[in-house]
Formats: structure tokens, sequence, C-alpha cells
């Protein structure tokens, strides 16, 4: 793996200088290779640390409608796996963050467990997070992440129950992907007492970086998570951005979540 260190200690290094990180997420081939290319190029320039990138499908689950669209366009444009999985790998190797990978399991069933896990310790990446693969049945996967010192990220909800987080936290690395509801992406969350609650039993089950996502929409947003989450993740609404006002809109977006210092 050509990274200089685990996405652990990346976080909690990018940690000593901020209050909350930036976790983006986009959809590889969305609206197209070149625009994505320049999105996630605008959103490092805008001090994004954590960047998730999604390999799309034709069934993503756990996915609303506006990045369900953005799946199915990408695949509409002629996105294959091994074209995101270049995508990736030139992210890596121009841009000084962490990539990860978000799919679903399928995919990597498909292309074979160990031979994704070596392509994506090849292209740089840091870990990836597969929401429908249940640590009771992801063996193959674990040994295949960690004997490349990858990240195989778990999904925290609020109907996890406490003796399952701790399960959770048992095979996770990385960080924990923290779901501020229940349902899919994209749809209004409310940053109150019974969030704060959800956050508080997810950080006793783990001591790994807890990422928010779900829900993510604006400044106040990220600053209710300042003490509760260690890294806020931006993905819906940025795709939403994109397509009504186009990539240029994305880079005040962003520096628009936080102070920069």
């Amino acid at each position: 793996m050509s990274t200089s260190m685990t996405l652990e200690a990346s976080i909690r290094a990018k940690k000593n200088d901020r209050d909350i990180l930036l976790m983006t997420h986009i959809v590889i081939g969305h609206p197209s290779f070149d625009e994505g290319m320049q999105i996630v190029e605008a959103m490092v320039e805008a001090g994004v640390e954590v960047m998730e990138l999604q390999i799309p499908f034709s069934e993503p689950t756990a996915d609303g409608p506006v990045i369900l669209r953005a799946n199915q366009q990408s695949l509409n444009e002629g996105s294959t796996v091994e074209r995101c999985l270049q995508f990736a790998e030139e992210c890596a190797r121009r841009f000084d963050i962490p990539f990860l990978l978000m799919t679903y399991y399928n995919i990597l069933f498909s292309y074979g467990i160990d031979a994704f896990a070596q392509r994506m310790a090849d292209a740089g990446l840091y870990g990836a997070i597969v929401p429908d693969l249940p640590p009771e049945e992801a063996g193959d996967y674990l040994a295949a992440m960690r004997s490349r010192n990858l990240a195989p990220i778990f999904i925290y909800t609020p109907t996890t129950d406490d003796a399952r987080m701790k399960l959770i936290a048992n095979v996770a690395e990385g960080l924990v992907y923290c779901v501020a509801r229940r349902g899919v992406t994209g749809a209004d969350t409310h940053f109150d007492e019974e969030l704060d609650r959800y956050l508080a039993r997810c950080r006793a089950a783990t001591g790994l970086p807890l990422a928010l996502g779900f829900g993510v929409k604006n400044r106040a947003d990220v600053d209710h998570l300042v003490g509760r989450a260690d890294l806020a993740v931006i993905g819906t609404q940025t795709i939403r951005l994109v397509e009504e006002n186009g990539v240029e809109s994305v880079k005040p977006f962003i520096e628009s979540l936080r102070d920069r210092t």
C-alpha cells in the first residue's frame, strides 16, 4: 500500500488542527468523469479532509433518490468498475487526502474479494464502505482488507443496539460511519437531543473516529456535530447542488460549511 499512514492515524492527525473534519461523497462518473475530477479538485481545494468515492451500482439500497439518480446516470454513461477504480487511483495520486471507496457487496463479489482489495491497495486507497455487508458474513473481506492495511468501515444506525455496536466495533477499522436516522440518504435529519443521545451511544461503543452522515446540509449542522462526531459527511447536498448550479458551485459551498483556518 502506497499510503504513509492508516486512515485512523490520518484522521487523528488532522483532528489536532480542527474541531471537526469534513468528509464528502461523490458518485464516480457523475455528471461525467471529467466533471467528477473537477469536483474532487474543488473539494480538496476547499479543505475537505477525507473523500468517499462511490462505484455506481444498479440497486444502491442505502441511497435516496438523488444519489440513486446519480448512480443510474453514471451507469448510463458507460461507467464500469475498472474505469471507476482508475478514477479513484488518479484521485489518490493527484491529491494528498485519504480516499475511500463506497459500493455494494455484489461489486466486490463479482470482481473477487481478494483481487478487489489488492486493486485498492495498488491504487493508494485507504479503505471501503460496503453498507450491505454485515460483519457476520464479512470474514473473507476482513481478511483481504486487513492483510493490505486497508480499513473495513462499518455502519451504526439509530436502531443498532448497544451489544451490536460493540460487535461492529470489534471488526471495524479506520472510522465508524454513523447513519443519522432510519431510511435512505437525502431526507431531512433533525439535529437535536435525540441525535446527541445516539451519538453518545456510538462514542461509548467504539474508540474509533465517528463520521456522521445522512442529512448534513449546512454550517449549522456541521457546528452541531462539534464535540459529538469527528467527521461530518456531506453527500446528497453536493450532488443536488451540482445538478442545479454546476460544478463551479462546489467549492464555495464546501467553504461555507466552516471557518477556514
